[in-house]
């Protein structure tokens, strides 16, 4: 009962949005107002999104568990039918619902973070502490990619 209570006062005051269109687009907004790339989430068959704007807790609820292979990274990841986070910008924590495949085994990933906006990197940590970075592009989407190459041959 308790866990219920903490829910509903987690959730209090929040933005919900329902409907696939409407979540897919609140969830694109959200990446691009927190400075990550489109493709760093890419959940399915949503059906609802929250984001309570005071503490930053959001969360998006999709139809079922979804699994996808980053070619990027070579990485499977897991995401559970709900994915929760405290999100800043460049920082998702306390993230729940997010596994990776290492090896044999399906490790938790609690926080994603870009730690300088130039150093074109994007790390991942687990609840422990133990953390991997990738390339940025290996998240974004083509369109993303082709501008971000664009604009780097510019510099």
């Amino acid at each position: 009962m308790s866990s219920i209570k903490a829910r509903e006062d987690e959730r209090a005051g929040a933005e919900i949005v329902c409907g696939a269109e409407e979540c897919y687009r609140h969830s694109i907004q959200l990446l691009e107002e927190l400075g990550f790339p489109k493709g760093v989430l890419p959940l399915q068959d949503l059906e609802e999104c929250g984001r309570v704007r005071e503490t930053g807790f959001v969360w998006m609820k999709q139809r079922a568990p979804y699994e996808h292979f980053f070619e990027g990274t070579n990485t499977r990841v897991s995401y559970a039918a709900e994915v929760t986070a405290y999100v800043e910008k460049f920082k998702m924590k306390k993230m729940t619902g997010v596994k990776s495949k290492q090896m044999f085994l399906w490790v938790p990933i609690s926080e994603m973070s870009i730690e300088d906006a130039s150093s074109n990197k994007i790390h991942f940590k687990t609840p422990m502490g133990i953390g991997k970075s990738f390339p940025i592009t290996a998240f974004m989407t083509d369109d993303e990619k082709h501008k971000y190459l664009d604009m780097k041959a510019n510099e």
